[in-house]
């Protein structure tokens, strides 16, 4: 087993998070709009059937997608505001270890 180290990770710098977050926030609003706008779609057009199974799945399968949307947002969300905690821990540890000097 060899130990090849050349591929090196960036060191984490608060610039790198917050425009990491910015993305994030960005796609997380993306999906958001796309969200709403799936959602409302499928209120303006109900199911017209008499079968009681079509009228289960279709409410499935639409309770499916808008979730799966939502989550895609959620977890996008979350993210930015990770980073963004991220930018200011490292700001912080960068503060106190000048101070340490």
């Amino acid at each position: 087993m060899s130990d090849d180290r050349t591929t090196q990770t960036p060191e984490p710098t608060p610039l790198r998070c917050l425009s990491g977050a910015v993305i994030s926030a960005g796609i997380a609003f993306a999906a958001y709009s796309l969200t709403a706008a799936i959602a409302q779609t499928f209120a303006r057009k109900p199911i017209h059937s008499d079968n009681f199974t079509v009228v289960n799945i279709a409410a499935a399968v639409r309770t499916l997608v808008v979730g799966i949307m939502a989550l895609g947002t959620g977890i996008f969300g979350i993210v930015a505001i990770g980073l963004v905690a991220l930018a200011i821990q490292l700001s912080i540890q960068k503060l106190t270890k000048k101070e340490e000097l």
